[in-house]
């Protein structure tokens, strides 16, 4: 019965618009507005994460001098991690305010203060204005929930890897960055961590103003589409989520949201089990790429060297973390690929635990030991990539992916309190309990991703048998003009 209902609608699909048409469509928006939202990502993270390649470049000593407490830099990250959390209901925004508005904003804030940071004279300072970088950053978070505007359920994971990728891709490049910038300015009259961040908060201020005029408010505004593409690209989702009614939108929101349904998230244990585990992978996710230069100078490694080490693990990452993207839109399944990433980051994370206790006793310069951070990185970036959108999938309508998203955000943001207080500078070179920590938290991970297979399963059984609700609020899902689409949770 399903396989007759498929081929109906792509039958009444191809008398709207081809294949080729809807591909031609998608092609441009992964080129113009994928990519481009890709490389804002790349400098919201450059800007977050260089404060670790800051703090190997000397920023501790000019911040602090010879009377050195390393909880300042453990408050400097938690000041970023504590705005970043009480700001991430400005998700909600990206259908409230125009995108290209609102990202612009954004960016040139985030941009700004990081570059300010160049001008710290002490801590205090310093942690302020990380705690202003959090807020502009925060509101950016929501570009997943953005792109779902303009892709299909199925589509997602392999935009938001692109999108996040940039993460691992930035941390390449930082690295790399930081330790040119440290070459080039340890005989210049700016102290080289001062210099770090100038060189990489700068361009997020010229690139402020491109996104004003890059940055569609909807698919029907796209200006690098044709007018009939327009018309692809808005019925092409028709049968995602209801369709606004241009005559009487007051905004240039692809429609409104609505606060009951909006609130409705937080009585759905498919919104909170998705909460819990991007809090737990963002124990990782937020601590390895800030203390990873840190960690490997612990090792024994030069400061220059452990910059110049802290980039391949990451650009491993960024491969394998879109190819498993694809894989999980073409299977159109998330919790195979989650679990297995999250043992795979989990079993490189026990490694590094185990590497200074007596079961392994290896030295801390020991090639085994850096070759673990591989395993443990590229399970975690995958992990929260395919945890975004499989709270997408899993929420019907406009208002419910925005408060499942914003619910998540807000609970897993949380994970950094603790991820960048897992490494205090004493428990060096080894970090047991950080490892220890995050091994746990990864193993955690998989097992909550097997119970929400679970039950999402049970969900869709339901609805196999009662055609009349599906266990979540949802009920059917509006196709089109007087065509009805049972909703089924993508597992």
């Amino acid at each position: 019965m399903r396989s007759r209902g498929r081929r109906r609608g792509s039958a009444a699909s191809f008398q709207l618009y081809t294949p080729d048409e809807e591909r031609a469509v998608v092609r441009k928006f992964d080129r113009r507005l994928v990519v481009f939202l890709a490389l804002l990502y790349m400098l919201s993270f450059l800007d977050r994460s260089n404060i670790g390649n800051a703090r190997v470049a000397g920023m501790d000593d000019d911040l602090q001098g010879d009377r050195r407490d390393s909880r300042w830099y453990e408050w400097a990250l938690t000041a970023f991690y504590i705005t970043y959390i009480g700001f991430e209901w400005m998700a909600l925004l990206w259908r409230i305010i125009p995108p290209h508005i609102y990202i612009s904003v954004l960016v040139m804030s985030w941009g700004l203060t990081a570059s300010l940071q160049a001008v710290a004279i002490n801590y205090p300072m310093l942690v302020a204005l990380r705690a202003v970088l959090g807020i502009g950053e925060a509101g950016f978070t929501g570009v997943p929930f953005y792109l779902s505007f303009f892709f299909k359920r199925h589509e997602l994971a392999f935009r938001t890897a692109i999108f996040i990728s940039a993460a691992p891709l930035a941390t390449t490049f930082a690295s790399s960055l930081a330790w040119l910038i440290m070459k080039v300015g340890q005989n210049g009259p700016i102290a080289p961590w001062r210099l770090l961040f100038l060189v990489e908060g700068f361009p997020s201020i010229l690139i402020a103003a491109v996104a004003w005029t890059v940055i569609p408010d909807s698919p029907e505004k796209a200006s690098y589409l044709t007018h009939r593409q327009r018309k692809v690209a808005r019925l092409r989702l028709r049968h995602e989520q209801p369709s606004p009614n241009p005559k009487k939108s007051t905004n240039n929101s692809p429609n409104k949201l609505s606060l009951r349904a909006t609130l409705s998230v937080l009585t759905s244990p498919v919104a909170w089990l998705t909460a819990a585990i991007f809090f737990l992978t963002n124990m990782a996710y937020s601590s390895l790429p800030v203390f990873l230069p840190t960690i490997l100078t612990s090792m024994g490694h030069s400061p220059l060297l452990s910059q110049a080490l802290s980039a391949p693990p990451y650009l491993v990452s960024f491969i394998i973390l879109l190819t498993t993207a694809y894989a999980s839109d073409a299977s159109r399944s998330r919790s195979p690929y989650l679990i297995a990433s999250a043992l795979l980051s989990s079993v490189g994370y026990a490694f590094l635990a185990l590497t200074g206790t007596s079961i392994l006793q290896l030295p801390p310069g020991h090639t085994l030991r850096y070759l673990a951070v591989y395993p443990a990185a590229v399970g975690f970036f995958n992990v929260v990539v395919l945890t975004v959108s499989w709270s997408l999938n899993n929420q019907r309508g406009a208002s419910r992916q925005g408060g499942g998203f914003a619910l998540m955000q807000v609970v897993g943001q949380c994970g950094p309190l603790v991820g960048t207080r897992l490494y205090p500078d004493e428990e060096g070179p080894y970090y047991e309990r950080g490892m220890a920590v995050c091994a746990v938290a990864m193993g955690v991970v998989a097992v909550l991703g097997l119970v929400l297979k679970v039950y999402l399963g049970g969900l869709n059984r339901g609805l196999d048998e009662d055609e009349g609700g599906d266990g979540e609020g949802d009920g059917l899902a509006t196709r089109g003009a007087g065509e009805m689409e049972k909703f089924r949770y993508m597992l």
